[in-house]
């Protein structure tokens, strides 16, 4: 090696380093930024000012248009009551509630924003900066508390309520009661320990002399793109944000924000349930009886966001007499035993695609080795070995091309410089030595195709996995969802990537070999910005592919030797 060459080397090892610890500052710079992000709590036992809140509104009152009496007013008074802002608080969850009854505020206090800030809860919905997130319901229909214009406000005895020590569930009642029409309705959220579910009962009393009828609504209004302060991942994948359904057609329906601005959503069936997704969290409505015929829909509104709705069918009550409405609302984690215990099919909304047949069997694999482990990275590791183990026939028979397309590429580039002005030609020796050597050209890529759809599948696994959100590895890497802080994995999968290449055939086509050269360089800065458990995956996977292909190797040498 002489001067110039130890010159060039020395020069580019300077620059790596430089290009690093730039990076390092930035990555530095990016978190103490997040760090400033402020902190939204709810107001504690302050009026909320009612919003326009009757825009939006299901047409479903539209059916009746004939009344059987006047609008309704405001609520009276209940005795020692509060007409403004109600707070709730569970062990994991925080709400807000405004004087329509509906959720305005929802925070995970078992899911910190950031595990430097323990006490700061995620929040879901919120309603801040231009951003627009909450859960409504109410009563519309030919006799509906909610019309155009107006809605009915309901008043709570207190303005906090909170699951004590030793408490198991949580009871809030509201009430709305207009005593000169004769008619009282009972509004109560149940919330019990440990569940991000909300059972919502609307308990109706007609107490007037004619009938009334009226049908439960709920609804999820949001604003497209994510809430102020949170991101995802730099040039990381992205995952859905929109409203889904489940039909009877489609298990699971994405509704994306942009197509409603096309045309809306809208279809009728019996059970199902609606759902506003983002990356690990989601809100969702469950009608509560499965054997009514719901009106589900969704649409954009004229204020630039979007609803996602139910109706159940009108209920008509006699004079005298009481119904008891209900439904469920989830606000949490996108935890997917607790989802199909909901709702069937509600599960689907941990996303993976097209291959969720293969997902959903790797994701419970993952689950029990970490039962096994108590360690989600090393749970991926585990889980990343067992599925080599499982398709190593696969892998060896494609290595083992490999191997041999490798032993005879001195002939094979002997052979394109002899005929490199004869296309035709070369095509027909390199046709003959495959037949006389008995090289199947392509033996090496048929057996990594079908193996991609398990390793496709596997990476949705640990991108949509909420179980993997600030979950511990080893040394630094204390949060599995986020980017690895010292880009050590990113750079060991672009140097693993960069060997194992080394390790196989160089193309044939000298345009080809050079973009080659180029992929582990153009991974590694793509990974810089993924999940480290995606990284880790890869890395894994890099190095297992490397020990078998140096063992595969290492017994084809052997038996050429003897």
């Amino acid at each position: 090696m002489n001067v110039n060459e130890i010159a060039r080397y020395g020069l580019m090892a300077a620059m790596a380093v430089l290009a690093y610890l730039m990076l390092l500052a930035w990555n530095e710079d990016a978190a103490e930024i997040a760090k400033q992000a402020p902190t939204v709590e709810p107001a504690v036992a302050l009026p909320v000012e009612p919003a326009p809140a009757s825009e939006g509104l299901p047409q479903a009152w539209e059916l009746g248009q004939e009344s059987s009496g006047d609008l309704p007013a405001p609520s009276a008074g209940v005795e020692g009551a509060t007409s403004g802002s109600v707070l709730i608080e569970t062990d994991v969850l925080r709400l807000q509630l405004d004087a329509f009854g509906d959720v305005i505020y929802a925070a995970l206090r078992d899911h910190p924003v950031a595990l430097d800030r323990p006490d700061d809860p995620f929040v879901i919905l919120e309603t801040r900066g231009g951003f627009t997130y909450l859960a409504r319901s109410g009563l519309v229909g030919k006799d509906g508390l909610d019309r155009a214009g107006e809605r009915a406000r309901f008043r709570a005895s207190s303005d906090r309520y909170e699951l004590q020590a030793g408490q198991a569930v949580l009871e809030v009642p509201l009430v709305f009661e207009d005593a000169d029409r004769g008619i009282r309705v009972e509004k109560r959220y149940t919330l019990r320990r440990g569940d991000h579910a909300l059972s919502l009962t609307y308990r109706v009393q007609n107490l007037g002399e004619t009938p009334r009828t009226v049908a439960l609504y709920g609804q999820l209004k949001r604003s497209a793109g994510l809430a102020p302060g949170q991101s995802e991942n730099g040039m990381g994948p992205r995952s859905y944000v929109g409203a889904a359904f489940t039909t009877e057609e489609s298990r699971y329906e994405k509704v994306d924000f942009d197509d409603l601005e096309d045309a809306p959503f809208a279809l009728s069936q019996r059970g199902g349930w609606l759902a506003m997704l983002q990356h690990y969290f989601l809100s969702a409505w469950v009608p509560s009886d499965s054997e009514e015929t719901v009106r589900y829909a969704a649409r954009a509104l004229s204020d630039g966001t979007y609803v996602a709705e139910f109706v159940q069918p009108q209920k008509t009550l006699a004079p005298g007499s009481t119904e008891t409405l209900g439904a469920t609302l989830y606000v949490g984690p996108k935890a997917q035993a607790r989802l199909e215990a909901l709702a069937p099919n509600l599960s689907l909304t941990v996303d993976y695609g097209f291959l969720w047949w293969i997902a959903v069997p790797l994701f419970q694999l993952l689950e029990l080795l970490n039962h096994l482990v108590n360690n989600w990275g090393l749970a991926i590791v585990l889980l990343t070995l067992s599925v080599k183990l499982l398709l190593y026939p696969l892998s060896a028979t494609a290595y083992r091309s490999m191997a041999n397309m490798k032993k005879f590429a001195p002939e094979m580039r002997r052979l394109q410089e002899l005929h490199s002005d004869n296309r035709q030609k070369l095509s027909e020796e390199m046709m003959a030595l495959y037949k006389k050597e008995k090289i199947n050209p392509m033996g090496g890529c048929l057996p990594m195709l079908l193996q991609m759809p398990v390793f496709l599948a596997l990476y949705w696994v640990l991108y949509e996995s909420v179980e993997l959100r600030q979950a511990p590895f080893l040394l630094w890497i204390d949060d599995l969802a986020a980017i690895d802080s010292f880009f050590v994995l990113p750079l060991l999968m672009g140097a693993t990537m960069y060997f194992q290449q080394m390790l196989n055939p160089p193309p044939p086509d000298p345009m080809q070999a050079r973009v080659m050269k180029l992929m582990p360089v153009m991974f590694t800065a793509l990974f810089l910005f993924f999940p480290s458990g995606l990284v880790l995956y890869w890395l894994t996977n890099n190095l297992l592919s490397i020990a078998q292909q140096w063992w595969i190797t290492r017994q084809l040498e052997a038996g050429g030797k003897a």
